[in-house]
């Protein structure tokens, strides 16, 4: 409640400047007395704005006494309609770290050239310096994965176009790479890694292809459509992973020891999510997902603080796993 209303009145405020200065471009000479009818405001409340476009935007405005209205000196002044909050402003100067989650990949540079205009776009005597921050931030990202840019560039290519891509893919197994051609139909970011989804030629079905796995990726002159019951998200969750083969909706149901209890009770862990926590800290989340195996990858990662408890498939596949870590030492 406290957050809304200032940011209401920055808006607000931010709106009414910018309608002052369209009734000035207008060449109707309005003072503070008109500006205050027409904006439902004190004429001392038109005042501050005024000195606001002359502090802030260095506004060419002065005050005609014959016309009894202000004007700019200047025909072609007007406000770039790029009114940012100190919040947005913030934003704006950390965003420099947040890309690192796209080094590597053309988006990288397309987000940069974004910024670049709207930063252009602010008025000049308003700044944005992410190095007033960069001693006081940091973001730890995913570990990055290399993307041949070429490649990368070619796959977001044939989705916006729709045509067959033909590339070499190295399967997860594998350790050579095999020619494949397939039909790009949705693209994937999950956690720094790139994937698509999208018609496998060899194979004649829907597969999932990392981007990371992909080289010499070019297009086919070849159209393809999607099919109209396509629907991405019956193949991966995007709370929880991208593994594709992994379709039959469980039920995850994870008991939290007590000494994590209040890192489980904070968490979103899905949108379909049901938490309990009980009088002895430990914590009971539910939810409902088709990414098993990610759930085991990421349970297996917390040793003895979560116990499964459904479904019993994913209960027999941690105690499986670890029988095989057993086994290497």
């Amino acid at each position: 409640m406290s957050d809304v209303q200032p940011k209401m009145e920055e808006k607000l405020k931010a709106y009414r400047i910018l309608l002052i200065d369209e009734a000035i471009r207008s060449g109707s000479y309005p003072n503070s007395e008109t500006l205050a009818l027409k904006l439902e405001v004190s004429s001392r409340t038109i005042q501050r704005y005024i000195e606001f476009l002359r502090d802030t935007y260095r506004a060419p405005l002065e005050y005609d006494y014959t016309r009894r209205g202000y004007y700019y000196t200047e025909p072609n002044f007007f406000i770039k309609s790029v009114m940012l909050t100190e919040g947005e402003l913030f934003s704006l100067a950390i965003f420099e770290p947040l890309l690192a989650q796209y080094r590597q990949t053309p988006i990288e540079q397309n987000l940069r050239d974004i910024i670049k205009k709207i930063v252009q776009s602010l008025p000049q005597n308003i700044s944005v310096d992410s190095s007033l921050l960069g001693s006081r931030i940091s973001f730890i990202p995913d570990p990055p994965v290399f993307l041949e840019a070429a490649s990368f560039l070619a796959v977001f290519t044939a989705l916006k176009v729709r045509k067959t891509l033909a590339f070499e893919y190295r399967s997860l197994q594998n350790t050579s790479y095999t020619k494949r051609k397939a039909d790009p139909y949705h693209a994937i970011c999950h956690r720094g890694n790139w994937y698509f989804i999208g018609h496998c030629h060899t194979r004649n079905e829907i597969r999932l292809f990392s981007c990371s796995r992909l080289r010499k990726a070019a297009i086919i002159n070849k159209p393809f459509t999607v099919p109209k019951d396509f629907n991405p998200y019956l193949y991966f969750d995007k709370q929880m992973g991208v593994w594709a083969s992994a379709r039959t909706p469980f039920a995850v149901e994870l008991l939290f020891e007590n000494e994590i209890g209040t890192y489980a009770a904070e968490r979103q862990w899905h949108d379909t999510q049901t938490i309990r926590q009980y009088e002895d800290g430990r914590v009971y989340v539910k939810f409902t997902t088709t990414q098993v195996p990610e759930v085991l990858r990421w349970v297996l990662g917390q040793g003895h603080t979560v116990k499964v408890l459904g479904p019993p498939e994913l209960a027999v596949m941690v105690k499986e796993e670890i029988e095989k870590v057993r086994g290497m030492y």
